[in-house]
């Protein structure tokens, strides 16, 4: 397993929020219904349009599932203020990279958020791969600067002021994790551009949530990937002030007369 980016200065709080975002995470494979107990059963709004709103719908996925046919490997797991983010490998029939959030209040889980993708079966033009790269944050200070930094860069984007683009950038230098873009400025122009010659174009429409803890920014945002209603959770990795690192996943949100909740997907 990845070492989980744990901070050695957090307080218990956050390390107890984090611990139990994992056993969450890692009961789905050891079938363990304990962690189901970190979960309110009183008002849990679900946002996987999979699976039913409520503990209930969470206990019966858990159900469906026999122990050990899933295996989930916690890659990153990070926390702002209530919120815990999860970045995570599955083993599921398809092998699957997502995201996950958990709201927390007084010491119970209230929200959940996610997004999965397949995982490529291969790396991507510049050889990396979903998951691999740095997993522990820095700079904890540098949070809320970070997540500013980010959210005019996103403002930048949906407005297509795109003169302002590259100041986000150590000039050409971008290590790109997305299983079909090569690193770099220059690499990630040119993936784009490639996909939506094959009219899968990257459209960002609005964004949802933004958070993050040290130089590790997630942003939540909803837009169209070709013609397909999308949502997009994409993870940045911050150094010195500029965007060094991406990872992202990109799920089809599906019509409403199948969702199973009525919470929408964000």
């Amino acid at each position: 397993m990845v070492q989980i980016g744990l901070s050695p200065d957090e307080n218990s709080a956050v390390s107890s929020y984090r611990e139990r975002a994992v056993e969450i995470l890692k009961s789905i494979e050891t079938g363990d219904k304990k962690p189901l107990d970190f979960i309110s059963p009183f008002r849990f709004v679900q946002h996987n349009l999979s699976i039913a709103d409520g503990l209930a719908g969470v206990t019966a996925l858990w159900q469906s599932r026999p122990k050990g046919s899933v295996k989930v490997n916690p890659v990153r797991v990070f926390q702002d203020g209530n919120f815990v983010f999860a970045h995570t490998e599955y083993d599921f029939p398809v092998p699957r990279v997502g995201f996950d959030i958990w709201r927390f209040e007084d010491g119970k889980i209230v929200e959940h958020w996610d997004n999965h993708q397949e995982r490529a079966a291969n790396p991507n033009p510049s050889g990396h791969t979903m998951i691999d790269g740095p997993t522990m944050s820095a700079d904890p200070n540098a949070t809320e600067v970070n997540k500013t930094l980010m959210r005019s860069y996103m403002d930048d984007l949906l407005s297509g002021r795109r003169d302002k683009f590259a100041s986000y950038f150590e000039g050409n230098n971008y290590i790109q994790h997305s299983p079909l873009v090569a690193d770099n400025l220059t690499g990630l122009f040119t993936g784009l551009e490639s996909l939506a010659k094959q009219g899968l174009a990257v459209k960002y429409q609005r964004v949802h949530m933004i958070l993050g803890e040290g130089n590790f920014v997630l942003v939540v945002a909803e837009g169209r990937f070709g013609d397909r209603s999308s949502a997009f959770y994409d993870l940045y990795r911050i150094q010195t002030g500029k965007i060094a690192e991406h990872w992202d996943t990109i799920q089809t949100i599906p019509p409403r007369d199948e969702w199973k909740n009525s919470n929408g997907k964000f």
